[in-house]
């Protein structure tokens, strides 16, 4: 069983991956779009990725607001969530994604990772944080029974 992370941006959405054992998630890619409302190619794509990795789940980072409220960010991920759902026929879970973006950004950095190419990554390593935070929250709750 496969889960699949997704980062959802205005310009990009990055993805992840789980392995096969729902422990660890991976960076894949990162889907670049020519404008937010097209979403044809970039549901396309996604789809592709799910065959590819077999995926059963999607999670979905929810961009909340510091003070847990829900801004114009979020209300555009929700639609992507029905999007995506209609797509795929997959449950799609959403995943707090406060600070992933920011996150990730200091990974690169500490790799050493130049500015330009920091662009390119940094919606893939968030989407591996948000899964990574879905997956850590699986394991916690099945070793509490």
């Amino acid at each position: 069983m496969r889960i699949m992370g997704l980062d959802y941006g205005s310009k990009t959405v990055g993805v992840a991956v789980s392995d096969s054992l729902g422990l660890t998630a991976q960076g894949v890619e990162t889907i670049w779009r020519k404008s937010e409302n097209k979403l044809r190619q970039t549901l396309a794509r996604i789809d592709e990725l799910i065959k590819e990795y077999q995926v059963e789940t999607i999670v979905l980072g929810f961009p909340k607001n510091m003070n847990d409220t829900i801004g114009d960010r979020a209300v555009k991920t929700l639609k992507f969530k029905e999007a995506l759902e209609k797509r795929t026929g997959l449950d799609v879970v959403m995943e707090d994604e406060r600070l992933t973006t920011v996150e990730a950004e200091r990974v690169l950095k500490e790799e050493g990772v130049r500015r330009e190419d920091r662009k390119k990554r940094i919606d893939e390593i968030a989407a591996g944080f948000i899964l990574q935070g879905y997956l850590d929250e699986i394991y916690r709750q099945r070793n509490k029974k």
